[in-house]
């Protein structure tokens, strides 16, 4: 099986369906406020409802309250969640949701340890650390950093490109690839060529 892709910071429903076309296995809504890729509940439920079958939907958080992870469940008919904030591992799986934990990678982080703290999770995703962010910065990581074997599936994130993601995959070898800002035209504006080019990468690597 090819390595699967999530296209993140989906904010239109034409976006979506591109994403869909062309290849991705999953869509990432954002529903942290701070995020130019933001995205209402009510807008993200209307995106999920026009989608084809077999595609995932996946709510991205940081840092929330328990209750507004309700009030988008309530609303918003996802199928995985993610976490990409300082979220303890109760919390998480508190949800009765499958979900993935994000870590910025940064000279220091244990990995493995991390993977152990977070064992009910479906995936491990790995982004660029940088101060005051969460993610979508556009910034490459150093995958150098990232152990061998991990006991959770990685789910690679970080300034991936249609430029750079064969290298990504070739090197890093994840389950998955989650792009965001590098198939984008401006912030939660995709382009569908660049989502086009990078998929042509993505299956190129997997050859």
């Amino acid at each position: 099986m090819g390595t699967a892709v999530k296209i993140c910071g989906i904010t239109r429903v034409d976006d979506a369906l591109a994403g869909a076309r062309l290849g991705a296995r999953a869509l990432g809504f954002i529903f942290y406020a701070k995020s130019p890729r933001h995205v209402a509940r009510p807008r993200a439920a209307e995106i999920i409802g026009a989608l084809p079958p077999f595609i995932s939907a996946v709510g991205l958080f940081v840092n929330p309250e328990a209750r507004e992870v309700e009030r988008v469940l309530a609303q918003v008919p996802l199928d995985l969640l993610q976490f990409h904030g300082d979220e303890t591992p109760e919390f998480c799986a508190r949800f009765q949701v499958p979900y993935i934990k994000a870590a910025r990678v940064r000279t220091g982080l244990d990995l493995l340890q991390y993977s152990r703290d977070y064992s009910a999770a479906r995936g491990l995703l790995l982004d660029a650390f940088a101060d005051g962010a969460h993610g979508g910065t556009g910034t490459v990581f150093d995958w150098s950093l990232i152990p061998g074997e991990l006991p959770l599936p990685v789910i690679l994130s970080g300034g991936l490109t249609p430029e750079n993601v064969v290298e990504a995959i070739r090197r890093v070898r994840p389950w998955a690839v989650d792009v965001s800002s590098g198939v984008e035209a401006s912030p939660g504006i995709k382009d569908p060529l660049k989502i086009a080019a990078f998929m042509k990468e993505v299956h190129g690597a997997d050859v």
